[in-house]
């Protein structure tokens, strides 16, 4: 650049001296003509040397900018390099991780089939177990009909030996507790046979299983027909009773063993007194505890118990039979579906379908209704509590109408009506 500017002032000064020069004169002119002219010749070329060193400067820059967009270039693919050397190291350890996840697979696997091995060995034993299994099924079989003869057989004697029910009651305890014994023992035996079944049908065993379930479900059924011989030993109801009325025990899941008053004269076979009021004798005016409980005599008044109504009932569907006296006759209602909640529900009255025709359904006002007591108020009279009026406890609504535990028992149809005795009756609904 430096040089350009020197090329440029020196021509500039010979410009001057030439000009100075034709000043001068003409005859001055044609004597210096031979020495101006070399010097023309020296600033042509000097000026040739300038257009070339500005082309070169030219060639120069342009080359310089083609350095600077080859080196930015460079950049750009040292940087891509850079990351693609970064990725060849991340690809480098994932492979690396691959390899060592393949080994950790590769040893599972192995572990997988020694273990599949062992499994193996297992379900071989399993099918000697079960075929161990299926003779003492077998053996089972022969001992539950051999026992369904004897349950039978006992039954037959319940009936015949009636008049000395306490004395055979115990042999049959006796007896109901050996079945018992011997039930439970097959049902264990059932489920671990069952649990070796769950076991050989993960292993795809399916013709063994098979034949094994079909074995089970038999001896099922063998089991429910000595469970129903059972519940003839150790009835839950008095249909099993049949004509004989009475004092009777029934076992009930929750409760157990208790006596109940039989009865077959008033409706046929199989009814179960739950409330009596032929005596006088006994106060209705109690506590909650002793509603739920129960109180009273077989003999005389009683009420069975608003706990044992509500197990007996949870069984299955009975029906509630009514039977009263009063001057002018006797009368009797049913209803198709009595049942009683639990106590967590205040032993509600359920009643189902009225039956009957001389007089109108007069209960069914305390249908849903909880049970009363003068220590627990779930009536719906708001000015009081119903039985402490009454001085009895029921299944009040409010207040009016019938209730059989009352004072002076009564039952609303066409019109009031003081009953001298009243029987309430649950059995089975057929």
């Amino acid at each position: 650049m430096g040089g350009k500017k020197f090329n440029g002032i020196f021509l500039l000064m010979v410009l001057q001296i030439f000009l100075v020069a034709t000043t001068t004169g003409d005859e001055t002119y044609e004597s210096d003509q031979k020495t101006v002219k070399p010097l023309f010749d020296i600033i042509r070329q000097l000026r040739n040397k300038l257009e070339q060193s500005e082309t070169k400067e030219k060639q120069i820059s342009e080359l310089n900018s083609d350095l600077m967009e080859k080196y930015h270039e460079i950049v750009r693919i040292h940087e891509t390099f850079m990351k693609e050397a970064d990725l060849l190291n991340e690809y480098k350890n994932k492979v690396i991780k691959g390899e060592n996840d393949l080994q950790l697979c590769q040893n599972k696997n192995d572990k997988s089939e020694s273990e599949i091995n062992s499994q193996q060995n297992i379900i071989l034993k399993l099918k000697e177990q079960l075929t161990d299994k299926s003779t003492n099924l077998e053996n089972c079989q022969v001992q539950l009909k051999s026992l369904n003869s004897r349950l039978i057989e006992k039954d037959e004697n319940i009936k015949r030996f009636s008049e000395n029910n306490t004395e055979h009651q115990k042999t049959l305890e006796l007896a109901l507790e050996k079945s018992k014994s011997i039930l439970i023992k097959h049902e264990n035996d059932i489920q671990l046979c069952r649990s070796e079944i769950n076991k050989l049908n993960r292993k795809k065993i399916h013709l063994k299983l098979k034949e094994c379930e079909t074995k089970l479900i038999d001896k099922v059924k063998e089991n429910q027909l000595c469970q129903s011989a059972l519940d003839k030993l150790s009835p839950t109801t008095c249909i099993p009773f049949g004509d004989y009325p009475g004092v009777h025990q029934l076992n009930v899941s929750g409760i157990g063993l208790f006596n109940v008053l039989c009865d077959s004269h008033l409706a046929g076979p199989g009814w179960i007194v739950i409330q009596q009021r032929v005596g006088g004798n006994e106060s209705f005016n109690r506590d909650w505890a002793t509603f739920r409980k129960g109180f009273g005599s077989f003999e005389s008044d009683f009420f069975l118990g608003l706990e044992k109504l509500h197990r007996i009932t949870s069984l299955q569907r009975f029906e509630l039979y009514i039977h009263m006296v009063d001057e002018d006759g006797t009368y009797n209602f049913r209803y198709d579906d009595f049942k009683i909640s639990d106590e967590d529900n205040g032993y509600a009255l359920s009643l189902g379908k009225f039956n009957g025709t001389n007089f109108d359904d007069g209960m069914s006002y305390s249908n849903n209704m909880k049970f009363t007591t003068f220590d627990h108020d779930n009536d719906k009279e708001d000015y009081g509590n119903c039985a402490v009026f009454e001085e009895s406890g029921w299944w009040y609504n409010l207040c009016g109408f019938c209730h059989l535990n009352a004072l002076e028992p009564c039952w609303w149809g066409n019109g009031k009506i003081l009953l001298k005795e009243v029987k309430m009756l649950i059995r089975p609904k057929e």
